[in-house]
């Protein structure tokens, strides 16, 4: 339960920080990502790339659910970076 619980909380850190510094470094010119709705897409599509990896022991739906909750908060962090010359 513990092993389970630790890799949530690694797939919600990790998405978080990957979206974030995707968003970040190659997004930052794209007018779609300022959209409200970028982090909510964002965040479904990366639970649904996640959810065949539930059928692994470790990996519950939880889990998947906690990487797609990561990437929508890292969207949303990482979109609130002021641009660079606009």
């Amino acid at each position: 339960m513990i092993v389970g619980l630790l890799v949530g909380v690694t797939a919600l850190g990790g998405g978080f920080a990957a979206a974030r510094s995707f968003v970040r470094r190659r997004l930052r010119f794209v007018d779609a990502v300022r959209r409200p709705s970028a982090p909510l897409i964002a965040g479904l599509a990366a639970t649904a790339v996640a959810l065949p990896i539930a059928a692994l022991p470790v990996v519950t739906v939880g889990t998947a659910v906690a990487f797609g909750v990561g990437v929508a908060g890292g969207v949303a962090n990482g979109r609130r970076e002021p641009r660079a010359g606009g």
